[in-house]
């Protein structure tokens, strides 16, 4: 496995200049924001085959400094990553953090969701809005699937997401990281994909 030391210390420079994440939190970089980040990583390799994100095309929306699109980058090399948010500092921050890692397979755009003109096999996101108003942003944007870093009450807010938008539950799954991560941070943390087609049960080991 990756050793994230290097990129943990970055973060913690870049945010005694600019704050990309809470000043109180950054002696938890690694388990509150990589480590949370690397459960989009972990959540494929449960539910899909290996080499799924070859050659994919995927949209960090909400990306801040990079969570979790950097950590993401990091672990696949072989798909293309897009990070977008609108704030132009914290983009600047994400950009410069990918240029010392050498990460070729990311580019980082300062833009609103809706003003991208490009479309992706993959839509991730890390707690930057409700489910119920995140989906609207993105749904034409992706081929395949949305996935969601999460807390709380997650079964509300797919709920939701169904009654708005007529999602079928079908193409909806939650996993909660704690069945990764011993861990009280994640005890309510949860991935969720939205699909654009019914999803497959999990991958056999």
């Amino acid at each position: 496995m990756t050793d994230y030391t290097v990129l943990a210390e970055l973060y913690r420079e870049w945010n005694s200049k600019i704050n990309v994440i809470s000043r109180k939190d950054t002696d938890n970089i690694y388990s509150h924001h990589i480590l949370h980040s690397l459960a989009v990583s972990e959540y494929m390799r449960r539910f899909y085959p290996p080499g799924i994100w070859d050659g994919a095309r995927i949209l960090d929306l909400g990306t801040g400094g990079g969570f979790p699109g950097i950590p993401l980058a990091i672990e696949h090399p072989e798909a293309e990553f897009v990070l977008c948010d609108s704030v132009g500092k914290k983009i600047m921050v994400a950009e410069s953090v990918a240029r010392s890692f050498g990460l070729s397979n990311v580019r980082c755009v300062n833009a609103r969701a809706e003003s991208l003109g490009e479309g992706f096999d993959w839509v991730v996101s890390r707690a930057v809005a409700s489910l119920s108003t995140l989906y609207p942003w993105v749904k034409g944007r992706f081929s395949r699937s949305l996935i969601c870093l999460k807390g709380g009450d997650i079964g509300a807010e797919a709920g939701e997401l169904e009654r708005k938008f007529h999602v079928d539950p079908g193409k909806v799954r939650v996993w909660s990281i704690s069945e990764w991560v011993e861990d009280d941070y994640f005890s309510e943390k949860f991935v969720i994909e939205i699909g654009k087609d019914y999803l497959c049960p999990p991958k056999s080991e």
